[in-house]
C-alpha cells in the first residue's frame, strides 16, 4: 500500500532495517519538550494525603516520584534502544493533585541536535509508575489514564497539544 502522506519511518534504513537516526547535519538548538501523564487515585489513596504528598515508610510519594521521573528521563537511551545518548540541561517534573487524578509533567531541555520528546515522555511515565508502586497497598484499582507530548520546540518542527 503506498504513503499519501509521503512520510516515512525514520528510525529505518534503505533497507528498512532498524537504524538510529544520523543527526551529523543538523544544527545545534535549544530543545525542550513537555509530556504529562496522568493517574487516577481512588479515594483509599486521596484520603491519605497530609498537604500536597502522602507520607509513607519510603517516603513522600510524589517527592520520590519526582526522583524517579529525573533518573529515567536521564536513563531514556538505555530503555529505548535507538534514542541518541544526549546531555540533558534540565529536567523537571511537577506532580499536583487534580481531582482524582495525579497529573504529571516532565520537562526536558537540552541543546542539541536532537529533541528531547521521548526523554520527557519517559520521565512522565516512570514517575506514574512511581506513584502506582508507593501506593498499591492501599489499592491496585489505581489506573495510569494517559500519558501524551504537550509540546516541542527547537527542532525541524514545533508541536503543541
Amino acid at each position: 500500500m503506498a504513503n499519501p502522506s509521503n512520510k516515512e519511518f525514520t528510525h529505518l534504513n534503505k533497507s528498512g532495517q532498524p537504524a538510529m537516526v544520523d543527526v551529523s547535519d543538523k544544527n545545534i538548538t535549544l530543545r525542550v519538550a513537555v509530556a504529562e501523564s496522568r493517574i487516577f487515585l481512588p479515594e483509599e489513596v486521596r484520603s491519605q494525603f497530609t498537604g500536597q504528598d502522602i507520607q509513607t515508610r519510603k517516603g513522600g510519594v510524589f517527592q520520590t516520584a519526582i526522583i524517579a521521573g529525573i533518573m529515567a528521563a536521564k536513563k531514556t537511551p538505555e530503555l529505548i534502544p535507538l534514542c541518541h545518548t544526549l546531555l540533558l540541561d534540565g529536567v523537571d517534573v511537577n506532580i499536583a493533585l487534580e481531582s482524582e487524578e495525579a497529573v504529571i509533567r516532565c520537562t526536558v531541555k537540552t541543546t542539541g541536535k536532537t529533541g528531547v520528546e521521548m526523554e520527557a515522555l519517559t520521565g512522565a511515565t516512570v514517575a506514574a509508575l512511581t506513584v502506582y508502586d508507593m501506593c498499591k497497598a492501599f489499592t491496585h484499582d489505581m489506573v495510569i489514564r494517559e500519558t501524551k507530548l504537550i509540546s516541542k520546540t527547537g527542532g525541524k518542527a514545533d508541536y503543541a497539544r
